[in-house]
């Protein structure tokens, strides 16, 4: 008996517990523990969740006392026969004789049988262990479908992808023959195959749940650890009749199936030659995107933000967003110029931003498409980012106004690591965009590569997963499927704010792009897609064959949108430029007008307020317990204050309360950035006995003040600043600044910054003010924890080393203007707080890198005054020699040109060789653009001098390589000749040594070819 007993729980795979299985069964499965049972001490509770799993285990003494204590409050919560056995029990009957077979499981003496368990108990009759064991077969069928059908879906429109053999969805597999399947079961609570209906033929539930999960649609939902979201889903696609569509629904259906079609159809007759990325092979993408944004739209977004790589963007463009036709028709004539800034960029890669009117649900909606380079995913966090952004700045705490959309190609889906990240930024507080719906289009193939080939995983999409997302795979050419599939995630989204993935399997019907060969590699699918019908052309059949709609009615319906076509075709010759502007997909609406364009900034503020944010910034809060050495921490602050100095961090802090007291929203993020990598920023405060209590002082300033949003993110250099670029381009109006947790690990990044940060401006005329804090300096930390790269950025960089800009008032705002980003390696705490400002106060945007320092933050001579960052006071881009060699520059035999933290190095080394009147030293703020005016200045100033470009980074890294030419070019301005002698490390492979020792000796060498004032070569050497 015991062995049956173990026998249900182990064929009803749902039940965890013997407690969990159906009443009827529990009541079978408890009478029989209690039949067997030799072990009752009088007066001892006895357990009910798990009676049976004592035997299962082999020890009859692990009773559960719940069932006990639940029949003394109330006998009619426990089965009948542990109802029997307790009260025989508690009068005193001895163990062997406390049981009591209940009524309504007699023994079997009548021939009666009943064709499921509760029809027998309602008629009184008996349940044989076969009937039970039965039942409980048909739910783990019914289970098994659930979880396994997709396997065994009509996915692939080729048919090339054969169906996996289940031996799970067999009913052989659970020792039902074929006479089974007329016989009669009850259905579980655990399905909605039956609607109404409580019971089913066996025959019939497998064929509604071979019709739910084994046609066009494969759901992959039950590895979803949430009962709630299972059940909805269950729901969603078992209940018979639900997927239904009204006559008008696929009339509209197949318009849009036309104006993907015959779009594509269109630019291939114009441009046959031409690389445009069509969506031939999945044009059901345009429909399936039109119907997420109808649902959603009806729901309550407003506001859809679309990532997407090249593949169907025109299309998309075209389509979805109704980008006049003539704007995207234009692009294709190759002698357009441009109309405006920018170097621009292919077609296929720009974004745009439209408002219209919706007209399913008569709705204003705004659709954005996000500009992106080919580097496939790369768009994926700028969206996320742009989304959070917008649903910040809307107070949409929710999501139910924003959304993004993101497109996939099957390959770079599970192929680029930035999706794993950006899934993992979907749940977390300060980066969730409540819910993301993401389409594959699937093209069964990367650009040569068979799937066999380019992924490990049965399915592109498992990387989704990761984060209990539902993946609902669907035949690309059974329309129908496909919209309601989209139908549901979009529902899902909103009921659920989750991420959710809709995998359209279809093919790609000409090669990576049009002027490919495909047969080269797939020889027999592309011999198949040949002969493919297109999916309009096979839906359009379903419809006139079902009398939906007329031949004649498709036809005109054709000619409609291609007359449409040819008429944007003649509008599109008239166009004499291309104008960027119109691809931009962030509009900054009024932020240009009224500003002078040429104001060069002041970023003092008033004492005062300085004083006021210094001092709310190092008082601990009322009633509330920090750690001690914290107290510390913010007893010095208080005293730099009251002292009119900051260090590093007070300085910084300065800068961003300044900026909310002005209304400006200040977002950082990156790892450890709340308490700060090397534990100097402390902006987030904990409270040491109570968890999760905490206080941020930046937000208690002023009672008007804007938000000040200061995170810890994930582990993700890539995703984390692709995110925080989307905030920054969304409002010009915000600090938005991302800190590397060491300045090396900005590698992982380098793509954003690459495609997006550096040439973002050029490409797609979008500014960002965004601001990368990179921590950098030697300190013998080794090869990964020294060089933020430096040099990458100023090769980067678009300002001509040979070109020395006219000199004039508006010199530096003009080199501000033309520039692509601002790089620094600031030195003192009031030059990184002007520099936080001036991002804000400038009449345009450019992003900010600087590298800031590690050993400054807590250097005394790294300190600023009040009177350096007072009304009045601006940012310093070189800070000239003031001490003795100033005072005689006709005598000064050298002078020597750094940034960052050397500085204060070369200083010490200068005192310590008593070599103060001879050695002149400068050191360049802001390095790009670079300061031509000023370094001409301080060369003019010291006729004389040996010129020296000191760094602590070896010769083929660092500012040198960037410095060196554009100091060449001051000596031709001058009209001298002389060359730019170098101190520093000598070229290496790795950024830094990881011995200590050869650290200083690496060091004393620099010091002392800095400190040499005898020069190296004769002018005739030059």
């Amino acid at each position: 008996m015991m062995h049956r007993i173990k026998n249900l729980l182990l064929r009803y795979p749902m039940c965890r517990s013997f407690h969990e299985l159906p009443a009827l069964y529990r009541g079978y499965a408890s009478s029989a523990v209690a039949g067997v049972s030799r072990r009752v001490v009088q007066g001892r509770r006895y357990g009910t969740q798990a009676a049976a799993e004592p035997f299962i285990n082999g020890s009859s003494s692990a009773y559960i006392e719940d069932m006990y204590e639940a029949w003394q409050r109330d006998p009619n919560s426990v089965h009948k026969s542990w109802d029997s056995y307790f009260r025989q029990t508690a009068r005193g009957a001895p163990p062997g004789q406390a049981y009591m077979a209940p009524p309504a499981l007699r023994p079997m003496t009548s021939a009666v049988t009943a064709a499921y368990p509760g029809h027998a108990v309602e008629q009184g009759l008996p349940v044989d262990e076969k009937t039970i064991e039965d039942h409980l077969s048909v739910q783990s069928i019914i289970r098994s479908y659930q979880i396994r059908g997709h396997r065994m879906a009509q996915l692939d429109p080729l048919g090339l992808e054969t169906s996996h053999e289940e031996k799970e969805l067999q009913v052989q597999y659970y020792n039902l023959e074929e006479g089974d399947l007329d016989r009669v079961f009850r259905l579980p609570h655990t399905t909605y195959i039956g609607g109404n209906e409580a019971v089913l033929p066996l025959r019939e539930i497998i064929r509604r749940l071979q019709n739910v999960y084994c046609r066009s649609i494969g759901v992959e939902f039950m590895f979803i650890n949430n009962l709630q979201q299972t059940d909805w889903i269950k729901q969603k696609f078992e209940t018979p009749g639900i997927m239904q569509f009204s006559q008008e629904e696929r009339r509209m259906l197949m318009a849009r199936l036309i104006r993907s079609t015959r779009f594509e159809e269109f630019l291939a007759r114009k441009w046959s030659s031409e690389k445009r990325f069509g969506l031939e092979g999945c044009e059901v993408l345009i429909p399936a995107m039109k119907t997420i944004i109808d649902a959603s739209s009806a729901i309550g977004v407003d506001s859809f933000i679309i990532g997407m790589p090249h593949r169907g963007r025109l299309n998309v463009l075209a389509n979805v967003c109704r980008k006049p036709l003539e704007k995207i028709i234009c692009q294709f004539d190759s002698k357009l110029e441009a109309a405006d800034e920018g170097s621009g960029d292919v077609k296929y890669h720009l974004g745009m931003s439209h408002e219209r009117m919706n007209r399913v649900t008569n709705k204003n909606i705004k659709i954005a498409v996000v500009a992106n380079p080919s580097h496939l995913e790369a768009v994926n966090p700028v969206v996320e980012g742009k989304a959070r952004a917008e649903m910040f700045y809307r107070g949409d705490t929710d999501g139910k106004k924003v959304m993004p959309l993101l497109l996939h190609g099957d390959a770079a889906f599970s192929g680029q690591g930035i999706v794993y990240e950006c899934l993992h930024l979907s749940d977390l507080p300060a980066f969730t965009t409540h819910g993301t719906i993401h389409i594959v289009v699937n093209n069964q193939i990367g650009f040569t590569t068979d799937p066999r080939f380019s992924r490990s995983s049965p399915y592109c999409t498992d990387v989704a997963r990761v984060v209990n997302a539902p993946i609902f795979h669907v035949n690309a050419d059974d329309p129908e499927a496909v919209i309601y599939v989209c139908k549901v995630a979009s529902e899902w989204r909103s009921t659920f704010g989750k991420d959710v993935v809709v995998d359209l399997v279809g093919y790609r019907r000409f090669g990576h792009n049009e002027i490919d060969e495909p047969m080269f590699t797939q020889p027999l699918m592309y011999k198949k897609i040949t002969k493919q019908p297109t999916v309009l052309a096979k839906y359009a059949e379903t419809l006139i064959n079902n009398g939906v709609l007329t031949q004649q009615e498709y036809e005109e319906e054709i000619s409609k949108y291609d007359k449409i076509c040819e008429e944007a075709y003649s509008l599109a010759k008239k166009e004499t430029a291309v104008s960027n502007i119109d691809w931009l997909d962030s509009p900054w609406s009024g932020f240009f007008e009224g500003r002078d364009p040429m104001l060069l900034p002041v970023t003092g503020i008033a004492e005062e307020t300085l004083k006021h944010i210094g001092t709310v910034f190092s008082t601990p809060p009322a009633d509330f317990v920090i750690h001690g050495g914290l107290k510390r921490v913010l007893k010095a602050r208080a005293e730099m204050v009251e002292n009119r100095t900051v260090d590093w961090a007070l300085g910084e802090a300065m800068a961003f309360g300044s900026l909310l007291k002005e209304g400006v929203h200040v977002r950082l993020s990156g790892q450890d950035v709340e308490r700060g990598t090397f534990s100097h920023r402390h902006h987030v405060l904990h409270h040491q006995t109570i968890d999760k209590k905490t206080v941020i002082p930046l937000n208690t300033l002023y009672p008007d003040q804007a938000t000040y949003t200061v995170c810890n993110s994930s582990l993700s250099e890539y995703g984390v600043l692709g995110f925080e670029l989307g905030y920054s381009i969304t409002n010009p109006n915000a600090l938005v600044i991302w800190e590397a947790q060491f300045g090396d690990f900005v590698n992982t990044a380098q793509c954003i910054i690459d495609q997006f940060i550096s040439s973002g401006q050029a490409k797609w005329v979008r500014q960002s003010g965004i601001v990368l804090l990179l921590p950098h300096g030697f300190e013998g930390m080794g090869p990964e924890h020294s060089s933020c790269r430096l040099e990458r950025f100023l090769q980067s960089s678009n300002d001509d080393a040979d070109y020395f800009p006219p000199e004039g008032p508006n010199f530096e705002i003009q080199q501000l203007h033309e520039t692509n980003w601002f790089v620094g390696n600031f030195t003192t705490p009031a030059n990184f707080y002007h520099a936080m400002r001036r991002q804000i106060a400038l009449p345009f945007r450019k992003p900010l890198i600087v590298c800031t320092p590690k050993s400054l933050l807590r250097l005394p001579e790294a300190r600023s005054s009040f009177d350096e960052m007072v009304t009045g006071t601006r940012f310093q881009r070189l800070y000239p020699e003031t001490g003795e060699a100033a005072k005689s520059p006709e005598a000064v035999k050298k002078i020597v040109f750094c940034t960052g933290k050397i500085y204060y190095e070369l200083i010490k080394e200068r005192e310590t060789r008593q070599l103060n009147p001879d050695i002149a030293i400068a050191r360049i703020e802001q390095l790009t653009p670079f300061p031509f005016d000023l370094v001409k200045a301080e060369l003019e100033k010291y006729p004389k001098a040996i010129v020296c470009w000191a760094q602590e980074e070896h010769k083929n890294m660092g500012a040198y390589s960037y410095v060196e030419p554009r100091i060449r070019t001051v000596f031709r301005k001058l009209g001298i000749r002389r060359r730019v002698e170098y101190a520093g490390r000598f070229a290496s492979a790795a950024a830094a040594t990881g011995n200590k020792q050869m650290h200083l000796i690496e060091l004393s060498q620099l010091y002392d070819a800095a400190m040499n004032t005898s020069p190296r070569l004769s002018e005739e050497d030059f």
